[in-house]
């Protein structure tokens, strides 16, 4: 019988390993909404982290910190890339020339003024939970990334959907068709979608 803490019904969701699972910090953590709180509470407390001054959000290293201090305090293996397959993302072991590709692309993107700002931050969103670093929180990580992104090209932060994309419903079915629609290269959708 599976672990209701784990058991999900969405495709879309990273599933964590054995091993992985086994790395949860918080003993009280029975249930599938409660780990969500306990993560919802640490995103929190990364945000004012991330918010208290600026930071260079095209640092690969400094995108590891964000994601430890998102995840740091529910899972001990928060910030550090994952090391095996996934039903998506890159191979483990180009995760990290991935992600600096990314960053630089971004970096000439916002120098070059080669898209509007909405969009930089968009595609940079999107190329991060593309390569999915990693073992899980990747669509939280790589939205916040979007949000401080924008914020610093002088933009508000996006409200993606205006709802809670971690549990399955339609604005979350509406999020991932817009994500295959930009892995499909056609990055409007999406766009639109972190603006509706």
């Amino acid at each position: 019988m599976p672990d209701p803490l784990f058991q999900d019904d969405d495709e879309a969701n990273t599933p964590l390993t054995p091993e992985e699972r086994e790395q949860l910090i918080p003993s009280y953590i029975t249930l599938r909404h409660e780990l969500n709180e306990a993560e919802q509470v640490n995103i929190g407390q990364a945000l004012r982290w991330a918010t208290a001054r600026k930071r260079d959000l095209l640092d690969p290293d400094l995108l590891n910190v964000l994601h430890a201090r998102m995840f740091g305090d529910v899972w001990r293996w928060a910030g550090q890339y994952r090391t095996t397959a996934r039903n998506i993302g890159v191979d483990a072991y180009r995760i990290p020339t991935e992600v600096r590709q990314a960053a630089d692309d971004a970096r000439y993107w916002v120098e070059h003024q080669t898209f509007p700002p909405d969009e930089i931050a968009v595609r940079f969103s999107h190329r991060l939970v593309a390569i999915h670093p990693f073992p899980n929180g990747n669509g939280r990580f790589s939205r916040l990334v979007g949000d401080l992104l924008a914020r610093q090209l002088g933009r508000p932060p996006f409200s993606w959907g205006r709802a809670n994309l971690v549990d399955a419903g339609e604005t979350r079915a509406h999020y991932v068709e817009a994500l295959r629609a930009a892995d499909a290269y056609d990055i409007q959708p999406l766009l639109l979608f972190a603006r509706s």
